[in-house]
């Protein structure tokens, strides 16, 4: 399929005279690339009608009998694009993130539903012209491309900039989750533990004791007594704090094979859109990032950023114009074979028995015969690994993206980074 690209145009400390020729150069492209997408969206093939299962973030549908379901849930998830027109990012930055900003925009889509399952449910459906709920606008509000919002293209950009990836640079999975993961904190109204498991390796310690911090202290008041069973070691804590568990987005980079991804793990990948905690899998192609919510037969469904759309304002009555927020058009699909070897895959656990759940679930997928897992659950930490929560370091790169393919969009050359 013909891909649009543009150089990388950002830089850590921005010019204003870049910024001119940039601008000059993105109009450009923008240009090209509405060309582009005007071509595309006439060419959707609509959904096959195939007796094989759909399975979609978690749920099953039938093709025969429930396409307009199937379709409904699609639209109804969040859909991030490239934009134009947006405030500069950093004052003096890019205006538009085209050719560079799609693995940041399926970020910000496997954390919009992560925050759409905590407010509004999984089971909450998206309609056009309807008086959207207070929790919805909140959560649209949180990715609106300027500066103040949580989870905006600026604020990705920006961090990304501490793990070592200049503005206007094509992210890797691993990248994106760390930078969610940082950005989080400061989302008091969502309340999510983002954790990003490393190695390959979920410990089910490590994630309890960032879900529920009050669990520290209530160990060490067990030789006090117990007032309260075990929230007597909590009351020391903030009121926010004590909270039974922190809803958890659960973000696992990995690499299922080096330039192709092994055959072995293609059944296990599919079994992850199966879960009822899938948030789906962030990847795709080298600089062609997709967001992959479901499969069927042999194909991943996924929803695809590359589309440049103008910027939106909210309105003065805080109302957003929402239309362009939501694809509505049947799904895009694409060979599971074809899909780079590089991923992150993505759950939601809003209860620990939501956690619990996972864990077994989990460990039913690993002793099914027929696919390799694509990653190892401990019970606590093995004497090898060293806790990058423990130490307060966020590590630039893991091993998904030191193998990682950073092609260069004019003469798509590519280096294996070196391990």
């Amino acid at each position: 399929m013909l891909e649009w690209y543009c150089p990388s145009i950002g830089v850590a400390g921005w010019s204003a005279e870049n910024n001119k020729q940039d601008r000059v150069t993105i109009v450009g492209m923008d240009a090209a690339t509405l060309t582009y997408d005007t071509l595309r969206f006439g060419e959707f093939e609509d959904f096959p009608e195939t007796s094989e299962p759909v399975w979609i973030l978690g749920k099953e549908y039938n093709a025969l009998t429930e396409k307009d379901e199937i379709l409904s849930d699609v639209t109804s998830r969040l859909w991030f694009t490239y934009r134009k027109n947006f405030p500069p990012i950093g004052g003096t930055g890019p205006t538009s993130d085209t050719g560079w900003g799609c693995m940041l925009r399926c970020g910000q889509m496997i954390l919009g539903e992560a925050l759409m399952c905590r407010h509004l449910g999984r089971d909450w459906r998206w309609a056009r012209d309807q008086k959207q709920r207070e929790e919805y606008i909140s959560i649209l509000n949180a990715f609106i491309d300027k500066k103040d919002s949580y989870y905006s293209i600026h604020q990705i950009a920006q961090m990304g900039v501490g793990e070592g990836k200049p503005i206007g640079q094509w992210y890797g999975p691993n990248t994106v989750a760390q930078v969610l993961k940082k950005l989080a904190v400061f989302d008091t109204w969502s309340r999510l533990v983002v954790h990003v498991a490393m190695d390959n390796t979920v410990i089910i310690e490590e994630i309890k004791r960032l879900c529920m911090p009050w669990l520290d202290l209530a160990g060490e008041a067990e030789g006090e007594g117990e007032v309260n069973g075990c929230l007597e070691g909590a009351c020391a804590l903030a009121e926010e704090d004590t909270a039974l568990w922190k809803p958890l987005v659960l973000l696992i980079p990995l690499r299922l094979g080096l330039s192709d991804i092994n055959e072995a793990y293609i059944e296990t990948l599919k079994q992850c859109f199966m879960l009822p905690q899938s948030l789906g899998v962030i990847g795709g192609k080298p600089n062609s990032a997709h967001y992959f919510i479901g499969y069927v037969g042999e194909e991943l469904i996924y929803l695809d950023p590359h589309t440049t759309q103008p910027a939106v304002e909210p309105c003065e009555d805080g109302q957003v114009p929402d239309e362009t927020y939501h694809c509505q058009h049947p799904p895009c699909r694409m060979h599971i074979c074809e899909l780079d070897p590089s991923i992150a895959a993505g759950f939601f656990c809003k209860t620990e028995d939501d956690f619990d759940d996972w864990c077994m679930r989990i460990r039913r997928l690993s002793c099914k015969k027929g696919g390799l897992p694509m990653f190892e659950l401990v019970d606590s930490q093995p004497v090898h690994m060293v806790s990058v929560d423990t130490l307060n370091l966020t590590p630039d790169f893991s091993d998904s993206d030191r193998l990682e393919r950073f092609f260069d969009s004019e003469d798509e050359e590519f280096e294996i980074l070196s391990l």
